[in-house]
């Protein structure tokens, strides 16, 4: 039952199974912004437009402007909501601001578990002459023929 368990816990803590969840909930969020702003405000002027161009007349009778609460009660839409419209953009934004907390508390999570690589020691060093990458135990280049300073005092020695 422990293995189990440690084998889900590392499908969910996988990266692309997080991105893919915070993929599907923004998306989610997003969508309601779409929706708003076609319901909320993009169709309620499609429909006041297209009563305008069929010869309907919103003007006022007292002032002579148009009169969009007449229009909105003749074709039964309401007005342009543009309140509404906002809420779904501040949700989004909301929405948007808890799952990166959600994400970065689990990445600071998981960094925390993994523990770091201890440092493996050099295998190469750089020839002072001809500055070629060569193997930290040559005492000789193989590129420039150059005798390294340590073989050299090893050698005085």
């Amino acid at each position: 039952m422990g293995k189990l368990i440690s084998e889900f816990k590392e499908f969910v803590m996988r990266g692309n199974v997080m991105d893919l969840a915070v993929g599907v909930i923004i998306g989610g969020a997003f969508g309601s912004i779409v929706t708003s702003l076609c319901n909320d405000v993009i169709m309620p002027g499609i429909s006041w437009i297209i009563a305008a161009v069929s010869g309907q007349d919103f003007t006022n009778p007292e002032t002579g402007q148009l009169d969009f609460s007449k229009a909105t009660q003749v074709l039964n839409v309401g007005p342009i909501s543009l309140g509404n419209f906002a809420a779904a953009i501040i949700n989004f934004l909301i929405m948007a601001i808890i799952i990166f907390a959600m994400v970065k508390a689990v990445n600071k999570l998981t960094s925390l578990a993994k523990k770091p690589e201890p440092e493996a020691e050099p295998t190469t060093k750089e020839c002072p002459f001809c500055f070629s990458e060569i193997s930290i135990k040559a005492t000789r280049c193989p590129h420039c023929t150059a005798m390294l300073e340590e073989a050299a005092k090893a050698v005085k020695k």
